[in-house]
C-alpha cells in the first residue's frame, strides 16, 4: 500500500475511533442518548440530501433497504449512545465494538451462506474469549449494562453489513439517504417518548454539544466512510478492512487524552486478544 494511503486509512480508523470520546463529550454535556443519534442521523441526512435523487427500485430490494435502515439508521446509532451514556469508562465498550466483525461473518453464513473456514470460527471464538477476559475486570462487572448495550450495537451493525450485501447494486447515495432519514424519524419518536422534552432539549443544547453532533454525523458517518470507499478503488477489501481492528487503539488514545482513562491490565489483555483475533478474521478471505 501506498504511503499515502496508508497515512489516509490510519486518519479514517483514527476517526472512527475518536466516536466514543467525542460522543461522550455531547452526552456529558446537555444532550440525552437517543436524541443524540436522531441528531447525528439528521446531519447526515442533510449533506446526502442534495445527491438524493428519487428512483423506483425493485421489490427484491424493500425488505432489504428497510432491515438496513433499520438495522444501521435506527438500532446501531441508539445502544451505541445508550453504551456510552451508561458507562462511565469508554474502554470495555470501545474494544466490545470489534465483536461486530465477529457477529457479520457469522450473520453471513447463515443468510448469505457464506462459507467459513475453521481456522475462521477459530478466531471469532478467541475474540469472544477475549471479552469474557473484559468481563473479570471489577469495573466492567460494575457497569454490565453498558457492556451489554455495546453487544447489541455489535449485533445490529453486522445485521446492518449483511442487509447491505444485498443492496450493493442500488446507489450507495440513495441507499444512506433513505437510511439516515429513517433513523431520524424513528430515533427522535423514541426520544420524545423515553427521554421526554425533546424539543426544549434541542433548543437548550450548547454549542460545544452540537459541535459533537456534527462531527459525528459529517466528519465520522460522511467523510470516514467515504475516503474508506476511496480507498475501495485502489486496493480489495482484504488489505483495507483489517486496519478497522486499529480504531480502538486510537479511540483508547483519544479517551487518556480527554478524560485522563487509563485501562487496567485485565482490560489490555483482554483488548489485545480481541483486537488481534478480529484483525486476523478479516484478513482471512
Amino acid at each position: 500500500m501506498a504511503a499515502k494511503h496508508t497515512l489516509l486509512i490510519l486518519f479514517v480508523v483514527f476517526l472512527l475511533g475518536s466516536a466514543y470520546p467525542t460522543g461522550k463529550l455531547g452526552l456529558n454535556d446537555t444532550i440525552p442518548p437517543i436524541l443524540f443519534g436522531s441528531l447525528r442521523m439528521a446531519v447526515v441526512f442533510i449533506c446526502l440530501i442534495p445527491f438524493f435523487k428519487i428512483q423506483r427500485i425493485d421489490k427484491k430490494y424493500i425488505i432489504p433497504l428497510i432491515g438496513f435502515s433499520l438495522c444501521f439508521g435506527v438500532a446501531v446509532n441508539m445502544f451505541l449512545y445508550l453504551s456510552i451514556n451508561a458507562s462511565s469508562i469508554l474502554a470495555p465498550i470501545t474494544i466490545g465494538a470489534q465483536l461486530s466483525i465477529p457477529f457479520g461473518i457469522i450473520l453471513s453464513s447463515i443468510f448469505l451462506n457464506e462459507k467459513i473456514s475453521y481456522k475462521k470460527w477459530i478466531l471469532i471464538m478467541i475474540s469472544f474469549f477475549g471479552i469474557v477476559i473484559l468481563a473479570f475486570d471489577p469495573k466492567v462487572i460494575e457497569e454490565i449494562i453498558g457492556s451489554l448495550l455495546i453487544c447489541g450495537m455489535a449485533f445490529f451493525y453486522g445485521l446492518s453489513q449483511v442487509f447491505s450485501r444485498y443492496l450493493k447494486e442500488l446507489d450507495v447515495k440513495f441507499t444512506n439517504t433513505i437510511m439516515s432519514f429513517t433513523g431520524f424519524v424513528i430515533l427522535i419518536i423514541l426520544s420524545a417518548i423515553f427521554e421526554g422534552n425533546t424539543f426544549q432539549t434541542i433548543k437548550n443544547i450548547s454549542l460545544g454539544s452540537w459541535f459533537t453532533v456534527l462531527y459525528a454525523g459529517a466528519i465520522i458517518s460522511l467523510l470516514g466512510h467515504l475516503m474508506m470507499f476511496y480507498l475501495y478503488k485502489f486496493y480489495p477489501l482484504d488489505m483495507v478492512l483489517p486496519f478497522y481492528a486499529l480504531f480502538p487503539v486510537f479511540g483508547l488514545i483519544l479517551t487518556f487524552f480527554i478524560f485522563g482513562e487509563i485501562p487496567s491490565l485485565i482490560t489490555v489483555i483482554g483488548g489485545i486478544i480481541v483486537i488481534t483475533s478480529v484483525f486476523f478474521a478479516q484478513k482471512m478471505r
